[in-house]
């Protein structure tokens, strides 16, 4: 069984403080508000309650988080109004803790003054949900063919793997791969740590650079990508993390050699 992420939090040396007061990046029990339209996801962090997102499907920007499970924010105080009582975090990065915690089960009633005026940000019709990841989406038009290397990233939720936007993210992949054509794809995998704003670092799996890189060529090969060589690596060592923009860290880049 592998070692669950929080197993591996400890005191930060190289960074003791954010370099940006209005950063907020922590871990805590998700909040769901009931409204009469939508629910909110909320979190608490240091006496203060954040706004995350709406309840959504997958094809919105931001997911919600999960109850029963603790997430990770990675956000910034934002300056606009409140929203379900919540500070605004924009952007914010949701990621949800694997292991369960039966203490995230918290559910706020409804109160007119929270009642929302908008819809969640996703397109009319019913949710994909995991039959969206069965297929990839087509392209709207043939991609012009290079005759430069072309390289793609793909980013990931902390200690994920691939997830429901993934197939969107490899469509350009394939289309470039097969227009070109592509005699070699080039893959490496890296891991991340994230520094939260108590001065504590939260490490992501030690080997979740190889499995992140070995689960792309997988995609790819499945999604018939089989004629060009693969050539696969990963790193290992984490970069120390700065707090601002760990989330960079946590991806795979992909370069397609004519």
């Amino acid at each position: 069984m592998k070692a669950g992420p929080l197993l591996l939090l400890f005191a930060a040396t190289a960074q003791a403080a954010q370099p940006d007061p209005s950063l907020r990046n922590f871990v805590a029990c998700p909040i769901v508000r009931d409204t009469a339209s939508v629910p909110c996801w909320l979190a608490e962090y240091d006496g203060e309650l954040y706004f995350l997102t709406l309840q959504t499907d997958v094809s919105a920007p931001v997911n919600p988080p999960w109850l029963g499970h603790r997430v990770l924010v990675e956000g910034r105080r934002s300056d606009k109004p409140r929203i379900c009582g919540g500070i605004p975090l924009e952007p914010v990065r949701l990621s949800v803790i694997a292991e369960p915690d039966a203490s995230c089960n918290q559910l706020l009633p409804a109160e007119d003054r929270y009642n929302l005026t908008f819809e969640p940000p996703r397109p009319p019709g019913p949710s994909a949900g995991r039959l969206a990841f069965n297929t990839l989406p087509m392209p709207t038009q043939p991609a012009a063919i290079k005759k430069e290397p072309q390289r793609y990233t793909l980013d990931y939720y902390f200690d994920g793997m691939v997830n429901f936007k993934t197939p969107f993210q490899l469509a350009p992949v394939l289309d470039m791969a097969r227009a070109m054509p592509a005699t070699r794809v080039e893959i490496v995998g890296y891991r991340s740590a994230a520094l939260l704003s108590n001065g504590k670092v939260l490490q992501e799996q030690p080997d979740l650079a190889r499995r992140r890189a070995e689960q792309v060529v997988e995609l790819l090969k499945g999604a018939g990508l089989t004629a060009p060589q693969y050539q696969v690596r990963w790193v290992d060592a984490s970069p120390v993390p700065n707090g601002t923009d760990d989330y960079r860290n946590r991806k795979v880049e992909i370069t397609l050699q004519p």
